[in-house]
């Protein structure tokens, strides 16, 4: 929660988890036949293949690197915390979520003289690498303009955007990056309280990628056994 009111409400934008499931089947052999001079070929060929061991249709193993959620305050630096978001505490706040092994999510926030910035840092845990493309790129329908971030986890992007509510004026920007079955989401805004203005978009674009590239880090970190 904010620490004091402001004049835009900011929402955290929560895709749904894709769950994956998967079949298996159970053979059975059929009945013997019965016993007859014209089914004694039936019969061996019934035995000779009764001795044999049936192969079920194999299940494939979902291939998943990441089993759970690092701790998002933990993952980033102090002095990244400082300077994209001065006067916060670098301790953070970790957002209650329903389910910490698939989504964690850390806030940071403060108002150093009337320069405020708010920093939340994701990380959401797929069942598999496919459910995580399925979900980064569904997140890029929904985005207008913003760009490719060479580099980032398997593959990423950040958008910037301007918004003005009672003259105020807030840039927000968004990294989302997808690693594996993991998706990174880092969300990074700001406004200036005394001139109404917002900060410039280069600023806003290079700060949420800096966390981003820190939380993918962090999560590269916590490979799972």
């Amino acid at each position: 929660m904010r620490d004091f009111p402001l004049p835009l409400a900011l929402t955290a934008r929560l895709s749904p988890v894709v769950v994956l499931a998967a079949a298996g089947w159970a053979l059975s052999s059929g009945p013997f036949a019965t016993t007859s001079s014209a089914d004694s070929q039936n019969k061996q060929e019934s035995g000779q293949t009764s001795t044999q061991s049936p192969t079920a249709p194999a299940t494939a193993a979902v291939s998943k690197s990441y089993g759970a959620s690092p701790a998002p305050c933990g993952s980033l630096s102090k002095k990244t915390i400082t300077s994209l978001v001065p006067g916060a505490k670098t301790a953070g706040k970790e957002i209650k979520s329903t389910d910490a092994k698939i989504r964690r999510t850390c806030s940071w926030n403060a108002l150093k003289g009337f320069d405020y910035r708010w920093l939340d840092v994701s990380f959401e845990i797929m069942d598999s690498e496919a459910a995580a493309q399925k979900s980064y790129k569904e997140r890029l329908t929904e985005k207008s303009g913003g760009g490719a971030v060479p580099g980032l986890g398997d593959t990423a992007y950040s958008v910037v955007n301007l918004t003005t509510e009672d003259k105020q004026q807030t840039r927000e920007g968004e990294v989302v990056a997808q690693v594996s079955n993991a998706l990174v989401v880092v969300t990074y805004n700001g406004s200036d309280f005394e001139s109404k203005k917002a900060p410039s978009t280069d600023e806003i674009n290079k700060g949420a990628i800096k966390a981003a590239k820190e939380a993918v880090s962090a999560l590269k970190g916590g490979l799972a056994s």
